[in-house]
């Protein structure tokens, strides 16, 4: 798919104004609920009821359940009343679930929060709306800048995190988690450019032509089974760097330098790639990639591993992963039928959620009764799964009026 005039390929001021500001929301809502996760498991049990450990689990993994199931119709919601108004109730909500987070007094009143936290599913309508707002020749690249926003995110958390934790507790991260989400609403109103108003009052009956489309559906088994396979891994993956010698506290200069590698990475093959027309082979090979990552963590599983073979593993990964993030709602956006956009988008959320919670639920119970090897070669079989599914892939090759 080759590209001609440089202007082509080049963000308009209107496109970068959009692509940073929903990136932004997104690096908002994503820093608040990082900031939670790493100690989320150690301070949960100093509740009232955090002896029951599997009440611990289903506060920490109710977030991605709700979220899921609401994806969609906050999607289809954003189809028929516009993207910024649904983003905002989004926001509202999960403030709201924040806040009650923060006050929860016990464990069950945690697990309410969290639930209230997913129901504000915004994530189909921010990438609806910078679908809307950019062109297909530069699509992947704004995806990419909420795929970076979100992977810093986790990299600075994983600082932030214990930090923060020693001085407010896990009621005071939820308390700033309530904050940023307010930030979010500010940057909705006062810096997002106005939407385009075509997918307003959209036909019904657009969620039965998303379900139908074969190209959408391989995209959507694929997020499922990427966010899977990556929340799996950090249920063993931390075990084995303290295994290789790496204390809990320094995990973050492993992390930090295979994400931020990865982007340069990322930036450096992605785009000119995808411009020379070789969008399905950079997908391919991401895919590729991640699947040999799970490979070698099942070799290395099986003997006492070294911190520099997983940090050369997870920055192999992260190049895979990142990649993949940008290119496949990019992708989605692109094949979804406009008048259905968020549908789409709604229900490729939907299957990005229900990825997280299989994996943190699975992976758990494959490491408990079975061991990391097992977690690893499951893992290795869905990526092989996902990567035959997605060989028939084609990348588009006409641009959609939005």
């Amino acid at each position: 798919m080759p590209t001609s005039a440089l202007p082509d390929t080049t963000m308009t001021p209107q496109e970068r104004r959009s692509s940073a500001s929903l990136a932004l929301i997104f690096a908002l809502r994503m820093l608040g609920l990082f900031l939670v996760l790493p100690v989320f498991a150690l301070e949960a049990r100093r509740y009232p009821g955090g002896d029951d450990t599997a009440l611990v689990g289903l506060a920490m993994g109710i977030y991605g359940l709700t979220q899921g199931v609401l994806q969609i119709p906050f999607g289809m919601a954003s189809d028929r009343f516009g993207r910024k108004p649904v983003m905002v109730v989004g926001l509202v909500i999960f403030a709201a679930g924040s806040a009650l987070a923060a006050w929860a007094p016990s464990l069950p009143w945690l697990v309410a929060g969290r639930a209230l936290q997913g129901a504000g599913a915004i994530s189909a309508a921010v990438t609806a709306l910078l679908a809307d707002q950019t062109r297909d020749v530069v699509r992947t690249k704004a995806m990419a800048l909420i795929g970076a926003s979100i992977g810093l995110m986790f990299a600075l958390s994983l600082v932030l995190s214990p930090l923060l934790a020693a001085h407010v507790g896990l009621h005071g991260l939820f308390a700033i988690t309530a904050a940023l989400a307010l930030g979010g609403i500010a940057v909705v109103l006062w810096w997002v450019p106005p939407e385009p108003t075509q997918h307003v009052d959209a036909a019904r009956g657009g969620l039965l032509e998303v379900l139908r489309h074969p190209a959408l559906l391989r995209l959507d088994l694929g997020v499922f089974v990427l966010h899977a396979v990556q929340l799996a891994m950090w249920v063993a993956l931390p075990a084995m760097l303290v295994q290789a010698g790496l204390a809990r506290d320094q995990h973050w200069q492993v992390y930090l330098p295979a994400v931020l590698a990865s982007f340069v990475v990322m930036g450096t093959t992605l785009f000119p790639l995808e411009k020379r027309g070789y969008l399905r082979a950079v997908f391919l090979c991401a895919v590729g990639l991640v699947t040999l990552v799970q490979l070698g963590l099942l070799v290395l599983s099986r003997a006492t591993p070294s911190v520099a073979l997983l940090a050369t593993l997870l920055f192999v990964f992260f190049c895979g992963f990142n990649v993949l993030e940008a290119s496949q709602p990019s992708l989605a956006s692109r094949v979804a039928p406009a008048s259905a956009r968020g549908a789409a988008l709604g229900v490729y959320n939907t299957l990005q959620s229900l990825g997280f919670f299989a994996g943190g639920a699975l992976g758990g119970w494959l490491v408990k009764w079975a061991g990391p090897q097992a977690l690893f070669a499951t893992s290795t079989a869905a990526m092989l799964v996902w990567l035959a599914v997605a060989w028939p892939m084609r990348a588009p090759v006409a641009a959609r009026t939005a």
